[in-house]
């Protein structure tokens, strides 16, 4: 992206993830920026499943895009890039992830997040956190404190929110 602002970005992918009906989890930084943690990025990263049918839609994606897929780590990872030269557009699509069992779970804590006019499903807090965690990777670990600092003032407004008043 060659913007500070990916707003742009994410609601163009949102409504192209909706046109082809892939399904895809926004994970990451990005995801956790979405959550209101204070992290920056450039990187757009998508958890999705690999199923032949889901490969199709990606390619059509990527079509419409102008994008073409890599396989940079093949066939050592589960990750597809779609990468646009004119722009220097970057989106991951990765078919696993670290510290997390499954895309149904994953998929069951996401939040819907309206970008623009359409609809991102970002993973939770939680699930970012394990998966970075798990991950250990250098960049991971630098942003792990502020991303658990995130996640237990989310959670400490949640308790507020649901916590009963008192009773009469």
């Amino acid at each position: 992206m060659s913007r500070m602002d990916a707003q742009p970005e994410l609601a163009l992918l949102a409504r192209v993830l909706a046109r082809h009906g892939l399904e895809a989890i926004l994970i990451g930084n990005m995801a956790a920026a979405l959550h209101g943690a204070p992290v920056t990025t450039v990187d757009v990263d998508f958890y999705f499943r690999k199923t032949p049918r889901n490969i199709v839609k990606l390619k059509a994606i990527a079509d419409e895009l102008g994008a073409m897929i890599l396989r940079p780590y093949y066939p050592v990872s589960g990750l597809f890039r779609l990468q646009r030269e004119s722009d220097g557009l970057q989106i991951d699509f990765m078919s696993a992830i670290s510290g997390v069992r499954s895309f149904e779970g994953v998929k069951s804590r996401a939040s819907a997040v309206r970008i623009g006019d359409g609809t991102l499903l970002a993973a939770s807090l939680t699930d970012i956190v394990k998966s970075k965690r798990a991950a250990g990777r250098p960049k991971d670990r630098a942003v792990l404190d502020i991303l658990e600092r995130t996640l237990e003032e989310e959670t400490s407004q949640t308790r507020r929110a649901v916590r009963p008043g008192p009773r009469k």
